[in-house]
């Protein structure tokens, strides 16, 4: 992988002016990863791009010919406080009234699609009511993830008593915006052995830091380094949907790190960081100086330390190939998933179809005990069980049996013995901070790093983010945390880049996150730790319903399905700074049997 850097070729430097956003329509096609090109193959060897090779030229500011206006309502359609998609003949837009003034903007979350208005106004911005994403009303800028894109901004005139929208046809067909970033114009980009900003790991927060500096104007060298053999990639689809290509789960196409000059190397290990010297040496012996580093090198599936654990056909899911390869072994055949956690629920779930038979091992009685409680823990348990999934609980594997070397048999401590062609392996994570051992950079006793809330470490010049850290989560009065979820990444490695340049941001954001199984999606938020009792609205058989849970008189967490966009509304009260009462949600249990949900926005109790 060093080899790369050793013979420089000429670089003919061409420093760019970055478009204004209306101008950068192709680009954006290919960021939606629509007709987005291949992602690049890893071979063992690092690419790194150059000045030279760059995305096309854009089409040029959108003339009349390519607007559209019309009439969508009168404005007394509208109330304060409401929205509404409105339809400009080459597609839709979302309708804003927030304090007497219209805003227009796009319709679909950029993230996976979700209709906004159906969301949750609140503050100046709406929040998705799939996963939580927030965008600026004013401006459609994303303020808080997952994703990565923005929402386009349409002008809005009001005449006669009419409210006019007009739009850019293609902004209209794009329904996402990447927000104007700087290039790189490092006259050592490419082929040196040092570099500006050095982020080790390339999942959520490691991407969202690097296209942040850019965001915020920043030109120096940025060099991106990754264990895997692809660009980033969206790494929740992989045990959601195991038949995903790696081109289909890029996050960007390889064209968007060209042009902005964010150098990605692959298959890339760092084994030591020189704190005082600021330097990383890689595996290979290649070494590359930085002047500020971001550690976001994630987690490390647990492993079986049972008898024959070496046989094969035994995975723990982390790669696209790791994901293709349980499906095609599994198809007609018998597996066996020890855990049931997320990992290993979301893969029971999409195997089902495809398996022979699918069994479940797990240590406690019922599957996300200890997340969401006994009471919902059956009713989803109840579901995989009306879909063929057969369960073994409050037990664990003792031994894996092979013929030929291949998996036939896992035997339980119970003495149980179950039939299997292929066994996922989802018991849980450690962070992957090995490396860091020697260096100097703190790490508790677990191996995490411990951050402050700007996500700087103890060594100056050193921030982390992402699974393998712990940061005090301001809502929950500062307590230190791990909280090991995609959007928590994001919204971490944005904060890092802000403080690499010296904006003195703090993490703040609400945990988020979602779960699909048998196409039925949950939701959660807040951060449940600790839960002493479980409020729940709405029919758990008929897994429709929303779960409060409450430590104390206070909710600390709320989850649901089919009952949208209560965990988004949730989201927003606690983002807002005010606490739920336990009392609240028993008086809203006790009285509503609607549903209604206007106590939550009301101005506290």
């Amino acid at each position: 992988m060093g080899g790369c850097f050793s013979k420089p070729k000429p670089v003919e430097l061409k420093i760019e002016v970055v478009l204004p956003e209306k101008e950068r329509g192709k680009e954006e096609l290919l960021a939606s990863g629509k007709g987005s090109p291949r992602a690049y193959q890893g071979n063992g060897t690092a690419r790194h791009f150059h000045a030279e090779e760059r995305l096309p030229t854009p089409h040029p500011y959108p003339g009349a010919q390519d607007c559209v206006e019309a009439a969508v309502c009168h404005v007394k359609d509208l109330e304060n406080g409401q929205m509404r998609e409105v339809e400009l003949g080459w597609g839709k837009a979302l309708l804003v009234k927030d304090s007497g003034e219209f805003h227009a903007l796009g319709h679909k979350c950029p993230h996976y699609g979700a209709p906004l208005v159906k969301g949750v106004l609140s503050r100046g911005r709406v929040r998705c009511p799939w996963h939580g994403a927030c965008f600026n009303i004013s401006t459609g800028d994303l303020e808080d993830f997952p994703g990565l894109d923005s929402l386009h901004k349409f002008q809005v005139k009001i005449e006669k008593e009419k409210v006019y929208v007009r739009a850019s046809k293609q902004a209209l067909q794009l329904q996402r915006r990447t927000k104007v970033m700087a290039k790189c114009i490092s006259p050592s980009a490419g082929h040196s052995g040092s570099t500006n900003v050095l982020i080790v790991g390339a999942g959520a927060a490691g991407l969202v830091c690097a296209e942040t500096l850019r965001q915020e104007g920043f030109s120096d060298r940025i060099v991106l380094c990754t264990l895997d053999r692809h660009l980033p990639y969206d790494r929740p689809k992989l045990s959601k949907s195991l038949d995903a290509q790696p081109e289909q789960l890029a996050l960007r196409p390889k064209e968007f790190f060209r042009a902005y000059g964010i150098e990605v190397l692959t298959e890339a290990q760092v084994v030591t960081v020189d704190v005082r010297n600021k330097k990383v040496v890689f595996k290979d012996g290649f070494k590359l100086e930085y002047s500020k580093l971001l550690l976001a090198p994630g987690s490390s599936p647990k492993t079986l330390s049972c008898k024959g654990k070496e046989v094969e056909n035994v995975f723990a899911i982390r790669t696209p190939e790791d994901a293709n390869r349980v499906v095609r072994l599994a198809r007609g055949r018998n597996v066996v998933i020890v855990g049931a956690g997320f990992l290993g629920m979301e893969v029971a779930a999409y195997l089902t179809e495809k398996a022979h038979s699918v069994s479940v091992v797990e240590l406690e009685d019922t599957p996300f005990r200890r997340f969401l409680g006994q009471r919902v823990g059956r009713a989803l348990m109840k579901m995989f069980e009306n879909n063929r999934v057969k369960f073994y609980m409050q037990t664990e594997v003792s031994e894996l049996r092979a013929q030929e070397g291949q998996l036939k048999e896992v035997v339980l401590k119970s003495s149980k013995v179950v039939r299997a062609d292929v066994c996922v392996v989802g018991i849980g994570a450690v962070p992957a901070t090995g490396f860091l051992r020697q260096s100097g950079i703190g790490l508790d006793s677990r191996g995490f790093i411990p951050v402050n809330k700007m996500m700087q470490t103890n060594i100056p010049g050193v921030f982390a983010a992402g699974d393998a850290v712990t940061f005090p989560l301001a809502w929950r009065n500062n307590r230190k945390v791990n909280i090991p979820h995609w959007q928590m990444a994001h919204a971490q490695g944005r904060v890092a880049a802000q403080n690499m340049l010296a904006q003195e941001a703090e993490i703040s954001t609400v945990p988020y996150l979602w779960t699909a199984m048998f196409g039925k999606s949950l939701r959660y938020t807040g951060y449940g730790e600790g839960f002493d009792d479980v409020i729940i609205q709405g029919d758990l058989e008929e897994l429709k319903f929303v779960a409060f849970y409450t430590k104390g008189d206070e909710v600390i967490a709320v989850a649901s399905m089919n009952y949208d966009p209560i965990v988004s509304k949730v989201a927003e009260v606690l983002a807002s700074g005010r606490a739920i009462r336990k009392r609240e949600v028993e008086l809203f249990v006790l009285h509503s049997k609607t549903g209604d949900m206007s106590w939550l926005t009301g101005k506290g109790s």
